[in-house]
């Protein structure tokens, strides 16, 4: 089911899938407190959360902001194929993913995943792996705005995943299978490299 709610688009799967997935626009922050109520349930004995927030400093730079972008299809794909993965791997019982756009100040959140579960071990395992794959492989990108200049970076996760993901795309043909072996968690990811593209057509839209 899609439905409008203040933001791009909001995915609220069947719901034998229980996951609600996010991408806000700008000026839209995060309420984490809505996450958490959504994953809350009394079947669960745990709520496992991450929220990524914008530090001040990189590299001994001071960082004024962070600005994102997304493809925002190809990423809700992305996002509902890392939900299933977490799924197929772990016993959790309701999930939510919500990203903002634009610009981020210094100490407000970016990135928040909440899972519930009726164990912890889990809701903390799923949780790490959401948010280490949404970094690695789902196309949001980042400028981080320095006082003295400003770059678009890679997060670590995509960096450390690069060599890996060019032997598979090579072995697959360069297509998202949807189930690519990701050695650190020994889990299974939708999408591949996390490449900046221009798509001007919806053959596109898919996990590149």
């Amino acid at each position: 089911m899609v439905r409008e709610v203040g933001c791009l688009k909001v995915i609220q799967m069947a719901d034998e899938e229980r996951d609600l997935i996010e991408i806000l626009e700008e000026n839209n922050p995060i309420d984490i407190n809505k996450y958490i109520s959504y994953v809350r349930s009394p079947k669960c004995g745990a709520i496992a959360t991450f929220a990524g927030t914008t530090r001040d400093t990189f590299e001994g730079k001071e960082v004024l902001e962070l600005q994102y972008e997304a493809y925002v299809p190809m990423a809700i794909r992305c996002l509902k194929s890392l939900c299933s993965s977490a799924r197929s791997s772990w016993d959790i019982h309701l999930i939510a993913v919500a990203h903002c756009l634009g610009t981020v100040p210094v100490g407000e959140t970016s990135v928040f995943v909440a899972i519930s579960s009726v164990h912890r071990a889990d809701g903390l395992d799923a949780c790490k792996f959401l948010i280490d794959e949404l970094k690695a492989s789902v196309p949001i990108w980042k400028k981080e705005v320095y006082t003295n200049g400003e770059v678009w970076k890679e997060n670590k996760e995509f960096i450390e995943r690069m060599p890996y993901l060019v032997m598979a795309s090579h072995d697959q043909g360069g297509a998202c299978s949807g189930k690519k072996k990701v050695e650190a968690h020994e889990r299974k990811s939708c999408c591949g490299t996390k490449v900046k593209v221009n798509v001007n057509d919806e053959s596109a839209d898919s996990c590149r």
